[in-house]
């Protein structure tokens, strides 16, 4: 029997998040460490998550617990103001946000100081798309190597292990869209350099 206080419409948002982000049931349920017949039962209302399991899901599917709650929010403001790079804390890299936030896919503004992070290799869900803005860029996909000018793009599967250097003693400042496919193994790195 449903509880009195369910969340009306609330497990059909959770399958369509899951869904959404390509997941399935024990896919999903492994991210938030919930059993794959528990995570059934939310999505069929047999059950209400508990505020922590909203939290955990809302950030495998990344969204808002209110966005699973169904509450209606105005549209973020489509327009992201311009503005300076400030060097960050991951590695010496610098980031501004050049998107929307809450959204499947993300937009930044990035500025990759030089020899900084060449032994770190990425592999994660999602896709990736970068611009060459100022500098160029020695981008590493699997056993290959480009080099990228200012005015070069490129586009590719996040799966396959990547590294992105400077290869311009100034560094290099990049456009880079990435979608937001989050996992455990979402921000995984390989090597001994500190992760970003």
């Amino acid at each position: 029997m449903k509880d009195d206080q369910e969340v009306a419409g609330l497990g059909t948002r959770l399958r369509e998040h899951r869904m959404a982000g390509r997941l399935t049931l024990e896919g999903a349920a492994a991210r938030v460490g919930l059993s794959p017949a528990y995570l059934s039962r939310l999505e069929t209302g047999r059950r209400q998550p508990s505020l922590p399991v909203l939290l955990g899901l809302a950030r495998a599917y990344g969204t808002s617990v209110s966005g699973l709650l169904g509450e209606q929010s105005g549209e973020p403001d489509p327009v992201v103001r311009g503005g300076a790079i400030e060097p960050g804390q991951a590695g010496g890299w610098g980031y501004r946000r050049a998107g929307a936030p809450g959204r499947a896919m993300q937009a930044l503004r990035v500025q990759v100081p030089p020899s900084v992070q060449d032994a770190v290799v990425r592999v994660h869900p999602g896709e990736e798309w970068l611009y060459v803005l100022r500098g160029r860029l020695r981008l590493t996909l699997g056993e290959s190597i480009h080099h990228l000018d200012e005015g070069d793009s490129a586009h590719f599967d996040s799966l396959t292990p990547h590294c992105i250097a400077a290869d311009t003693p100034d560094g290099v400042e990049l456009l880079f869209l990435h979608t937001l496919l989050q996992s455990p193994g979402g921000d995984l790195c390989l090597g001994d350099a500190p992760r970003i």
